[in-house]
């Protein structure tokens, strides 16, 4: 079983999990160059809000776009929209994988931002 695999299966037990839950769902999608965040409704329908390193107001003065410092940018800018929507309460979907560096840093941020999960 290769890495990716293997990390798909960890998402699809804790998409589940969350799914009955009921509440919106703030996944993470890391890549070698970027972070994106969204906010799905419950049932994963529809997109209440997106922030990710690609967008210029997000990336505006970071050196990188791959560091700590991004992906708290990208957790500040994913709760401002969030809460722009009406989403207070949310449940952190981490996507497979693990809860450290970057994705540690965006959900830290997230919270900061007003965000609770």
């Amino acid at each position: 079983m290769n890495k990716n695999i293997a990390r798909l299966r960890r998402a699809k037990a804790t998409r589940a999990r969350i799914r009955e839950l009921g509440v919106p769902r703030l996944s993470v999608l890391r890549t070698g160059q970027h972070l994106y965040a969204q906010v799905f409704t419950a049932d994963g329908s529809k997109v209440l809000a997106a922030a990710s390193t690609t967008q210029s107001d997000v990336a505006e003065g970071l050196k990188s776009r791959t560091n700590i410092e991004a992906a708290a940018r990208v957790g500040k800018a994913i709760a401002e929209k969030a809460k722009a929507a009406g989403v207070e309460q949310v449940a952190f979907d981490r996507s497979g994988y693990r809860y450290h560096g970057r994705v540690k840093a965006l959900a830290d941020a997230a919270r900061e931002g007003g965000l609770q999960f």
